[in-house]
C-alpha cells in the first residue's frame, strides 16, 4: 500500500479500475436482484441493497440506488435455515426449507382494484417517507418515546363493552376520532389515512415479494385475519390514547354477541358526534337488533325475542362448533400463493354479515361498511373490530384451550407494516401479537350466553331418515362443477361412520365445500343445511342449519376467486342421530348473488384438533 501511495500514477490506475468495476457491478446487481434469490441470499448478512423509482401510481418517490449496511431490505426474501433456490417463480418449487411468509412489498404500493361502480378513489397507498426505513415491532415497544408515552409500564388498557361505557369515555372517544379528523391529509394518523390502510391490506393494493409480483396480498379469507386486523387496531387505539393524552385509553368493544349489546350503540348514531356516519343503513338504527346472519336482499321479519335466540344458537355454531384452527382462524396462506384460500367461521359471520348490516342501501356497494375499501370510514369499524379481536381471544381458551398455528413459521412470520401513535413505520409479525397483555390490554370480561346452546334438531330422526330416502331416491347424481343459481341437494358420502370418542376428539369431520369463480365485484351468500327439509328448510336455531358463506364486493384484479368454505359437523351429527349413516344430504341454498358462484366439489375430510 505505501508503494502505492509513494507512486500516485499507480494510485490514479488502481482509482480508474475501482470505477470501471463499480461501473460493471452495478448492472450486474440489477439483473440478479430482479432475476435470481442468489444475490439477497449472498448478500443479506452483509449488506441491504435497494432499487426504487418514481412510482405514478401510488404517487411514492424515493432515492435511487441508495445502500444501506443495516439489515433494511425490504425488497428481498427473508430466508431461514437451510436453502435451497427454486426452479421457478411456482410456490410448489419452494423447499420446506425456505420461508414463506408473507410479507408485502411495502414500496410497491399501488392503487387497488375496484367494482366499476365503486364511489370511492382506487389510491389506498400510504405516505411513504424517504428514505424509507422503519423499525421492528420489538424495538417500538422498548424505545423511548414509547416508554414516555406509556409513563408506567405496568398500564393494562381494559376494553370495556360499547353499551357500558360511561359519559366521560365516550367524550374521549369522541374528542380522538375528531382530533384524528383534523390532522393533515398527508398525515399517517389522520382518519381517512387509517382507513387507507385497510382498503390497501384487504384490497390487493401491496403485491408480494420477489419472484410472486404477480399475486396480490389479500388478509382477508386467510389464516392472516386476525393477526393483522388486531395489530390494525392496536394502532389505532394507540394513536387515539395518544392525541388525547391518555396512556390507559382503550377502544370499547361492539358486544354484538350479547343480549344486551345486539344494537348499535347508541352514541355512535348522534348526528353532531365525530362518532357519527351518514353511509349506514337507516333502517337499522337503535333499538333495531343486529341480525348476525343478515341477508341483504331477504332480511327477516322477526320479534326481538326471536332475532335474540337464532343470534345465539348462530354464535354458538361459528364459536364452539368451529373447534380447529382452520374452521375458526381460515386456511394458510403463504408465499406464492393465491389469495383468500379459505376464511374462518366468524369471518365469514357474524363478521361479514355485520358489514353488510350496516352498510348504506343507497349506495353501489352498500359503502361504507358494507365493502372493505371504504368500511373503516366509519368509526364504528373499530369497535365492530374490537369485538371481533375479543372473539379470537376467547375462541383459544374454549374447552380448556385450542390450538392456532403458532407451530407454523410461515404464519409466525408473516408482516405488516403499520404507522406508530409518533409517525414511525413499524414493521411487525404474527408472533408479535399472540398475547394481548404483553400488547397492553385486555377484555373486560363479560357473561357468554351462547356458550351452552347446542341447537337441537327440528324434526325426529324418522321424519329426517324418511326426507332423505326421498330426496336420494328422486334426484340425480350431482356433476361437479356446478353453478350455483338454485337451491340443490346433494348426497355426500362420509369416509368414515361411527367413530370412538377418542377419535372424534383428536379429529373434527369437517364439511368442505370448493368454491370457484367466485364473482368477486358482486355480493354473495349461500346457506348450508345438513339432513334438513329442503321444502321447509330450518332456521339457524336448529341443528340442520349448519352455516353460511358472505362475501362482500371488492376487487380481484379482473380475477374470479377460488376459495373453500368449511363447517365442523362432529357434533351436528351427533345431535341429528346420523353417526351411523353412509351418506348425508347436503342442501345449498343461493340468498344473495345467485349463479355467481360456481361449487366445484364438496366432500368431507378429517382435520385434527
Amino acid at each position: 500500500m505505501a508503494n502505492v501511495i509513494n507512486h500516485p500514477s499507480r494510485f490514479l490506475h488502481l482509482a480508474i479500475s475501482l470505477i470501471i468495476l463499480i461501473i460493471f457491478l452495478i448492472p450486474l446487481i440489477t439483473f440478479l436482484n430482479n432475476n435470481s434469490l442468489i444475490f439477497t441470499i449472498i448478500t443479506k448478512p452483509y449488506f441491504s441493497y435497494y432499487l426504487t423509482s418514481f412510482n405514478n401510481q401510488s404517487h411514492q418517490s424515493h432515492y435511487p440506488w441508495r445502500f444501506s449496511w443495516r439489515n433494511t431490505f425490504i425488497n428481498s426474501l427473508e430466508f431461514e435455515g437451510n436453502v435451497n433456490y427454486p426452479s421457478s417463480s411456482s410456490s410448489s418449487n419452494y423447499s420446506n426449507d425456505v420461508s414463506r411468509a408473507i410479507s408485502p412489498d411495502f414500496t410497491k404500493c399501488g392503487p387497488v382494484d375496484l367494482p366499476p361502480n365503486a364511489i370511492t378513489s382506487p389510491y389506498c397507498c400510504p405516505t411513504l417517507a424517504t428514505p424509507f426505513k422503519f423499525i421492528d415491532f420489538k424495538d417500538y415497544l422498548i424505545n423511548a418515546t414509547y416508554n414516555k408515552y406509556k409513563n408506567n409500564s405496568s398500564i393494562i388498557r381494559v376494553r370495556r363493552p360499547a353499551h357500558l361505557v360511561d359519559d366521560e369515555f365516550i367524550a374521549k372517544l369522541e374528542k380522538g376520532i375528531a382530533i384524528m379528523k383534523s390532522l393533515p391529509n398527508d398525515d399517517p394518523r389522520n382518519f381517512i389515512q387509517q382507513a387507507k390502510v385497510h382498503c390497501a391490506y384487504c384490497n390487493g393494493g401491496y403485491p408480494q415479494k420477489h419472484p410472486f409480483q404477480d399475486q396480490k396480498i389479500d388478509v382477508h379469507r386467510s389464516w392472516l385475519f386476525f393477526p393483522f386486523h388486531r395489530f390494525y387496531i392496536y394502532f389505532f387505539e394507540r394513536i387515539l390514547g395518544t392525541l388525547i393524552g391518555d396512556p390507559s385509553f382503550a377502544l370499547p368493544y361492539w358486544n354484538w354477541d350479547s343480549i344486551q349489546g345486539m344494537q348499535i350503540p347508541s352514541y355512535f348514531t348522534t348526528p353532531n358526534s365525530s362518532l357519527y356516519h351518514k353511509l349506514r343503513h337507516y333502517k337499522h338504527m337503535p333499538p333495531h337488533l343486529v341480525d348476525l346472519n343478515y341477508d341483504i336482499l331477504s332480511p327477516k321479519i322477526r320479534t326481538q325475542d326471536q332475532q335474540i335466540s337464532y343470534n345465539l344458537a348462530f354464535m354458538y355454531k361459528q364459536m364452539v362448533l368451529a373447534n380447529t384452527k382452520e374452521l375458526f382462524m381460515g386456511s394458510p396462506y403463504r408465499l406464492g400463493d393465491p389469495a383468500q384460500p379459505g376464511p374462518g367461521s366468524v369471518e365469514l359471520a357474524p363478521h361479514n354479515s355485520i358489514h353488510d348490516w350496516l352498510g348504506a342501501v343507497d349506495t353501489p356497494n352498500h359503502e361504507d361498511m358494507g365493502t372493505f375499501y371504504t368500511a373503516a370510514r366509519d368509526p364504528i369499524f373499530y369497535a365492530h373490530h374490537s369485538n371481533v379481536d375479543r372473539l379470537w381471544e376467547l375462541w383459544t381458551k374454549l374447552e380448556g384451550g385450542r390450538r392456532d398455528y403458532r407451530d407454523d413459521p410461515n404464519w409466525l412470520d408473516s408482516k405488516f407494516f403499520f404507522y406508530d401513535e409518533n409517525l414511525n413505520l413499524v414493521r411487525v409479525k404474527v408472533r408479535d401479537c399472540l398475547d394481548t397483555k404483553l400488547l397492553g390490554y385486555v377484555y373486560e370480561e363479560v357473561d357468554l350466553p351462547w356458550l351452552n346452546v347446542n341447537p337441537k334438531p327440528r324434526r325426529t330422526k324418522m321424519q329426517r331418515e324418511a326426507k332423505k330416502s326421498s330426496i336420494l331416491a328422486s334426484k340425480p347424481i350431482t356433476k361437479f362443477p356446478f353453478v350455483l343459481d338454485s337451491k340443490v341437494s346433494i348426497s355426500v358420502k362420509r369416509p368414515k361412520k361411527l367413530r370412538s370418542k377418542e377419535e372424534k376428539e383428536q379429529e373434527e369431520e369437517v364439511l368442505v365445500i370448493e368454491v370457484t369463480e367466485l364473482q368477486s365485484y358482486e355480493n354473495v351468500k349461500f346457506d348450508v343445511h345438513i339432513d334438513d327439509d329442503e321444502d321447509m328448510l330450518s332456521d339457524e336455531n336448529h341443528a340442520e342449519f349448519v352455516g353460511t358463506f358472505v362475501s362482500l364486493p371488492h376487487g380481484n384484479h379482473g380475477h374470479k376467486s377460488n376459495t373453500r368454505f368449511m363447517v365442523g359437523i362432529s357434533k351436528v351429527l351427533e345431535n341429528l342421530e346420523a353417526e351411523e349413516d353412509d351418506h348425508i344430504v347436503v342442501t345449498l341454498v343461493p340468498m344473495i348473488g345467485k349463479g355467481d358462484v360456481t361449487i366445484g366439489r364438496i366432500n368431507i375430510q378429517f382435520m385434527s384438533k
